[in-house]
């Protein structure tokens, strides 16, 4: 249902219709709002960019071909904004995440050992579990964090993560797999934490 709905919303679009926007707006902000909050840690910071996304998706309308779904399209948009206001704010230096890597023995065995997942009895601990989850990712150094969003939960490709953050390929698929490996250690002490 919604892809026929797209199809008129894409034409629409195109055709520069106000009513388009409106339904776009209303139907999209709320998914926009979540994923440029994942970005930027900061609701102010996430209602800019959504904002700048919808200018910018309104202003170069003509550029919509219509060869992704309008909401593909203004995620993208709100994605790089998100990211436009990230490097616009003043850099600070970055932790290092070299102290969250797992460790091996010479024997090729972790030195430390990991927690075991917790099986989800209720929909309270499952809501419990994804906030340990969002913590941990809020708590990575911001190069691997955005890494991270952006292929895991954002689902973009590796070339379209590297474009976005001005890096190479290579480069995100060096932070994504140490970001996952530091991920796994904040969640092993996390969960140790919860499960004494």
């Amino acid at each position: 249902m919604q892809a026929a709905d797209d199809t008129g919303l894409s034409d629409s679009i195109r055709a520069g219709e106000a009513a388009a926007f409106e339904t776009l707006v209303r139907r999209d902000t709320p998914r926009l709002l979540a994923v440029a909050r994942r970005i930027l840690n900061n609701d102010d910071d996430a209602r800019e960019a959504v904002q700048q996304g919808f200018i910018a998706a309104y202003r170069g309308r003509q550029q919509f071909h219509g060869d992704s779904r309008p909401s593909t399209w203004i995620h993208r948009i709100v994605v790089n904004k998100a990211l436009d206001v990230l490097r616009a704010r003043q850099r600070r230096p970055e932790d290092s995440i070299d102290d969250l890597l797992p460790r091996f023995l010479p024997n090729g065995h972790h030195t430390e050992s990991f927690a075991t997942w917790p099986e989800f009895e209720s929909d309270i601990d499952r809501e419990r579990m994804a906030e340990l989850v969002r913590d941990a990712i809020s708590s990575l150094p911001e190069s691997f964090r955005l890494v991270l969003l952006l292929r895991d939960i954002e689902e973009m490709s590796t070339e379209e993560t590297a474009q976005a953050l001005n890096i190479t390929p290579n480069a995100v698929k060096l932070r994504l797999h140490r970001a996952r490996m530091a991920l796994r250690t904040l969640l092993s002490e996390r969960l140790q934490g919860a499960h004494p």
